[in-house]
């Protein structure tokens, strides 16, 4: 019987790449290869390995007439035309066990804007020691989660900890109760209360620009906006504005429109701003974790099991 195909386009240690040799043909591209290369490349393959960083569209999906699996390393999925993907009968699986290291990022981001850790760290390099003001507690703060799945809890039980006031909007009625946390069922009177609101929802057309102009000029003037979810889920263009003209305290963001950003990107040069190279989940415990378990969704799937974490199960 031969062995299937597997294009591999993320860096994969050796010991792991040889779980896959043990019983597939494996293909390794870098990320950074040429789109022609890449896409020749899907033409021959059974199953793909990839993150985020790789875009699956309609129109190679549908020409990959062999392909029978798609295991991306990320819980995100803009970059799977999931529709195409069922229409082929392709499985998608994810790897969401991210959970602890973006909530430990969250929580970072909210200690760093409310602390000022930032302009404090400038103020010592720069010679100010002695002129940094006065700073805020998270204790008694109240926090918005904009989604409330495995992220958004792990993020309310360490904000609970802290001592902070939290409650989550959330479509979805099948969600988890945790004891301090409340459901805030008016989206607007959410964001008008909270003093840091964090986004924890995928980006799909009812998601994209979640966050503009108008919820902007409802949150507080002294309120935090954290963002590690996907660039597009707030109007970049609107946030820059809120920020230069102090609409709101500040922002923490791991994601952007664009990554990474051009140079001349005004985040980068904003002051009441904090932006990360979406490194939410860049720990190596987590990314080993990730990793092996997209290696089990593919092989899984390849042998026309259930990924364990399938969002495309064409059985």
């Amino acid at each position: 019987m031969t062995a299937p195909a597997v294009l591999v386009v993320l860096p994969v240690p050796e010991a792991s790449l040889a779980r896959l040799r043990e019983q597939c043909d494996v293909t390794c591209l870098s990320p950074g290869n040429d789109r022609a290369g890449f896409e020749s490349a899907v033409m021959d393959a059974d199953g793909l390995l990839l993150t985020s960083n790789t875009r699956l569209d309609g129109e190679l999906l549908r020409r990959a007439r062999k392909l029978r699996a798609v295991s991306t390393v990320s819980v995100g999925l803009d970059h799977i035309d999931l529709e195409a993907a069922r229409e082929r009968g392709i499985a998608v699986t994810t790897t969401p066990v991210l959970s602890d290291a973006v909530a430990d990022l969250v929580l970072g981001l909210m200690i760093m804007l409310t602390r000022r850790l930032p302009e404090a760290a400038r103020a010592v390099t720069s010679g100010r020691w002695s002129e940094m003001g006065l700073a805020n507690d998270l204790g008694g703060k109240a926090l918005l989660l904009v989604g409330f799945g495995r992220i958004g809890q792990e993020v309310a039980r360490r904000s609970l900890a802290c001592k902070m006031r939290v409650s989550y909007w959330d479509r979805r009625d099948d969600l988890p109760r945790i004891d301090g946390v409340e459901r805030e069922l008016d989206f607007e009177e959410g964001l008008r209360e909270a003093d840091f609101i964090s986004l924890h929802v995928d980006l799909n057309s009812s998601t994209l620009h979640l966050i503009g102009s108008k919820e902007l000029e409802l949150m507080k003037p002294t309120a935090y906006l954290v963002n590690t979810a996907r660039g597009a889920v707030i109007d970049q263009g609107a946030l820059r504005q809120a920020l230069a003209e102090g609409q709101i305290a500040g922002a923490g963001l791991d994601v952007l429109d664009e990554e990474p950003p051009l140079p001349s990107e005004p985040l980068l040069r904003e002051p009441r701003a904090i932006v990360l190279p979406h490194v939410g989940s860049a720990t190596v415990e987590t990314r080993a974790a990730m990793l092996e378990l997209g290696i089990d969704n593919l092989l899984r799937c390849l042998r026309g099991d259930p990924g364990l974490h399938a969002v495309v199960d064409p059985r």
